[in-house]
């Protein structure tokens, strides 16, 4: 049950004066949600100052100032696109104000002659002398009319005003209730100089003086409220399980060591390390929850069938869950191949198995003869039943949901979980969004894998490309053609015309995947090109994570600009998988914007995913970080990540400090930490 004291925060935002039935859902589309709480929560981007400057002499063209002066002239354009120019004069300048197609009769009444008049708005420069267009307020000061000393700025939409949303969230402010309690330690106040959580409600959104340092202050005092209330969440997550029975998968390491003896290549050092965080936390009696993140082509594959191994070594089953069948099949193959030679049945499990076939595996799965599965959605169904499963394996654990997940969970009591994921993220990011899980990283590649040379070729050339690939393809290699859209009036560069042109290049037939196909229709054009009935494959970004074909050798990425960094990495890594020179290129259209020329730089200079995931961190921020967004992780609404992840550490330590010292959360402190998690803890997407 909610506490009654937030229930004025979480009313509709209509009940707000001003909002009516035209402008609600103008505003809950602003504000991403429906309630008053949600629109305090719809922080100002920055504020204005509108104090009174001293003298013309300090305006500077290009920032916003308020000044006073007295009218002087207003004089009427001499053409229809000349503008009407009112002259004011402070005794130490002129400043001109310019306004085009104004009514003259209203200008006459604003700006009378002799009378002193306070304008705010734009500072411009124009022949030489200081001039402001259009003002954003007039005010008499014989009247004591005044702009307000501060003034919020909000991100907007159409229909709303800066002013009307301001009201809106100073309404708003009178909701919050004066007697919550303080949820954070005096120490922590005291030592950032935070105000109280009202205070720094307040201070954002109708602050009463300009104090940028206050403003910034207050911003994090709420962001360190809502990574607190996150990892509260998360807390109580990994309580939760630390207080479940799993199976412990304490068998001896002796079949891991024959796997890894049996390999033509040695294990890096961040495999090794990354096996004994995964065998460490099986042994233990409580659901194992960790994350393994790596690089693309880091062996992340080969650390989860050691983990599945451990689980089969102590006599229970594993279960590997692909999000296509493609991959599903590729996986299968390689766990396969790994076990296989070990004595051990792996099985696959796809919508395609039928009849017979299919009825053999359940059964195997039901008796426990078959100890691994590979498989997709359809491990979900309610006709399949594990003897004694152990532990799952859940691959671009992204485009899974929780529900998802929890189905395969059901299957057995407690079993331990490991999600992995291709897509390297900041180091600082990465406890952000895994905040309920251990996250294992897996930085180094592994030895022997040949770099993929990298160019960046304007798409002038394209013909020269095509020569390339025509040649690759008479190796007998194959190669990816990337397009940013699947069909587009007049643009060669969608996916659909650029097969069509392909093939009359080359005189023979290429493939073409993109997300309007049925998911049978993209297995069978996938797995044409991975037979090599196939060469070449345009495709859309359907294709960039998870397919492995060993004999590609060729990506071209048409209109590479458009693309994000970490995106573009991802599709690289599609070639260079077998034992020949790859190539990656990265075809632009001319010119190239400042950031788009970074990005392609910064491609072409390095392949360390966690290099170029900072990178592309610091260019765009955590939203557009591949997979990041999908999975729902980054969804804070205070908390700026680029500014602070200290806070988030800090968060994680004091929400771990409070739920092992009051797992109920019935102490005064641990009731007030359960108003945060009533009022910021929905923006946390509960994890099994």
């Amino acid at each position: 049950m909610r506490d009654e004291r937030l229930f004025p925060l979480f009313q509709p935002v209509d009940k707000l004066p001003g909002i009516g039935p035209k402008l609600k859902p103008v505003f809950e589309r602003l504000i991403g949600g429906d309630t008053v709480w949600d629109l305090l929560l719809h922080l100002p981007e920055k504020w204005l100052d509108r104090r009174v400057r001293d003298s013309f002499q300090d305006l500077v063209a290009g920032e916003v100032a308020t000044v006073r002066g007295e009218v002087q002239s207003c004089k009427a354009p001499y053409s229809d696109r000349a503008p009407h120019r009112i002259q004011l004069f402070d005794g130490s300048g002129f400043l001109t104000l310019t306004y085009f197609r104004a009514d003259p009769r209203w200008l006459q009444g604003q700006f009378p002659i002799g009378k002193e008049r306070i304008v705010s708005g734009v500072v411009g420069e124009f022949q030489g002398e200081r001039q402001m267009s259009h003002p954003d307020y007039v005010l008499d000061p014989a009247r004591g009319e005044a702009p307000p000393p501060v003034e919020p700025i909000y991100r907007l939409t159409a229909g709303l005003t800066n002013r009307r949303v301001h009201s809106a969230a100073v309404a708003a402010l009178e909701l919050v209730p004066d007697d919550l309690p303080e949820w954070l330690g005096a120490d922590l106040l005291e030592a950032n100089h935070w105000p109280a959580f009202k205070a720094a409600l307040s201070g954002l959104h109708a602050p009463e003086n300009y104090n940028e340092d206050a403003f910034e202050i207050a911003r994090r005092r709420l962001s360190y409220d809502e990574a607190l209330a996150r990892e509260t969440v998360f807390a109580f997550a990994r309580d939760s399980r630390a207080r479940k029975s799993a199976p412990a998968l304490e068998a001896a390491n002796d079949a891991l060591n024959e796997l890894v003896g049996r390999l033509p290549y040695k294990l890096t050092s961040a495999q090794r390390k990354a096996v004994r965080e995964i065998t460490d936390d099986v042994a233990r009696p409580h659901p194992m929850r960790r994350m393994l993140q790596g690089d693309v082509g880091a062996g992340k594959t080969l650390v989860a069938v050691l983990a599945a191994l451990k689980a089969v070594a102590s006599g229970y089953q594993a279960v590997f869950m692909a999000p296509t069948e493609v991959l599903a099949r590729q996986q299968y193959e390689t766990v396969a191949g790994f076990l296989g030679p070990l004595g051990h049945e792996v099985a696959v499990l796809t919508g395609r198995e039928k009849g017979p076939k299919r009825e053999a595996t359940l059964m195997g799965l039901a008796d426990g003869s078959i100890h691994v599965a590979v498989g997709t959605q359809a491990l979900f169904q309610e006709s399949v039943a594990f003897k004694k499963l152990g532990l799952i394996v859940v691959d671009e654990q992204h485009r899974f949901g929780v529900a998802d997940r929890m189905r395969l969970v059901e299957k057995a009591s407690a079993p331990h979980m490991l999600v992995m994921s291709a897509t390297p993220i900041p180091r600082t990011l990465a406890q952000a969004v895994h905040g309920d899980l251990d996250v294992s990283i897996l930085d180094e590649k592994p030895a022997g894998r040949q770099p993929i040379e990298t160019r960046a070729i304007p798409d002038t050339r394209i013909e020269d490309v095509v020569e390339a690939i025509g040649r690759a393809v008479e190796r007998d290699e194959r190669v990816f053609w990337v397009c940013p859209r699947v069909d587009a009036d007049e643009d060669d560069s969608s996916a659909v015309a650029r097969a069509a042109a392909l093939e009359d290049w080359l005189g023979q037939k290429v493939g073409l995947v993109h997300g309007r196909l049925r998911g049978d229709q993209k297995d069978e054009a996938l797995e044409a090109f991975r037979r090599g009935e196939t060469r070449v494959l345009v495709a859309t970004t359907v294709i960039e994570v998870g397919v492995d074909v060993p004999d590609a050798t060729v990506m071209v990425i048409e209109r590479a600009e458009g693309f994000g960094l970490a995106q573009l990495h991802q599709l690289r890594g599609r070639v260079g998988r077998g034992s020949r020179k790859s190539y990656c290129i990265l075809l632009y259209r001319p010119p190239l914007g400042e950031v788009a020329r970074k990005r392609l730089e910064t491609l072409r200079e390095t392949d360390d995913g966690f290099a170029i995931a900072e990178a592309d961190f610091k260019l765009r921020g955590p939203g557009d970080l591949l997979g990041v967004r999908q999975s729902g992780a980054v969804d804070y609404r205070i908390v700026d990540l680029q500014l602070d992840a200290d806070l988030i550490e800090i968060a994680r330590k004091d929400a771990r400090y409070a739920i092992e010292g009051d797992p109920g959360l019935t102490s005064e402190r641990g009731r007030a930490l359960s108003l945060l998690r009533e009022l910021l803890s929905p923006l946390v997407r509960q994890r099994e």
